[in-house]
């Protein structure tokens, strides 16, 4: 398996959920993969994440997979650091 190309553009896309009152975006282009991760992890909420497809060159990543890509040790971006707790899961 090729390693995966952080660099290469992205698309996530977001499930709307009928029952929520504020809807997410239903889909964000990003120019680098490592972008979208970092926006998937560190700023979206956990509930709209469960949702959340990422897209990388007709690959597709469901919201365990866009973790992997954010925990791996190839991740190219500096992590959020949050004193005493890790990502919200």
């Amino acid at each position: 398996m090729a390693p995966f190309d952080y660099s290469a553009e992205a698309e996530l896309f977001f499930v709307r959920r009928k029952d929520s009152r504020r809807q997410p975006p239903g889909y964000k282009r990003f120019a680098h993969a490592a972008l979208a991760v970092r926006f998937a992890i560190e700023e979206i909420r956990s509930e709209l994440l469960h949702g959340a497809t990422l897209e990388v060159d007709e690959e597709r990543f469901d919201c365990d997979g866009i973790r992997r890509l954010y925990e791996s040790a190839d991740y190219p971006l500096r992590r959020r650091t949050v004193v005493g707790a890790g990502p919200e899961r």
